[in-house]
């Protein structure tokens, strides 16, 4: 039985999130999605189900609507950054779901890092 790339991406996403959850110590997830015209990131804390904090290329102030390349996912890396550090977060851990860790996710990883957060 073949799998299809939807089943295998939902294997892989899964697959990730539970190894970082074993891992969490209560740490906040910085979760990131990636479509096929946007990427946007959350800082999510899974002991009190709450959303800490948020990016998108689809908010107007960051002057990238609409547009996925690696200088936006820059720029939403530098935005969750210091929207985590105005809500008291300085480390997280990184959940790529199911993508892969290069390219546009590697570079919201590393403005994230250069803005302060670690993980």
């Amino acid at each position: 039985m073949a799998n299809t790339k939807q089943k295998l991406f939902q294997k892989r996403r899964l697959r990730v999130r539970n190894k970082l959850r074993k891992m969490a110590n209560g740490r906040p997830r910085l979760s990131v999605h990636r479509s096929n015209k946007n990427i946007s990131v959350q800082l999510i804390d899974d002991v009190k189900g709450v959303t800490l904090a948020a990016a998108s290329t689809l908010e107007k102030d960051l002057g990238v609507v609409g547009v996925n390349n690696i200088d936006a996912a820059t720029k939403v890396g530098a935005a969750i950054a210091e929207r985590a550090k105005a809500a008291g977060v300085e480390e997280c851990y990184f959940d790529r779901g199911g993508f892969l860790f290069h390219g546009k996710v590697k570079a919201l990883a590393d403005a994230a890092r250069e803005g302060g957060l670690k993980f």
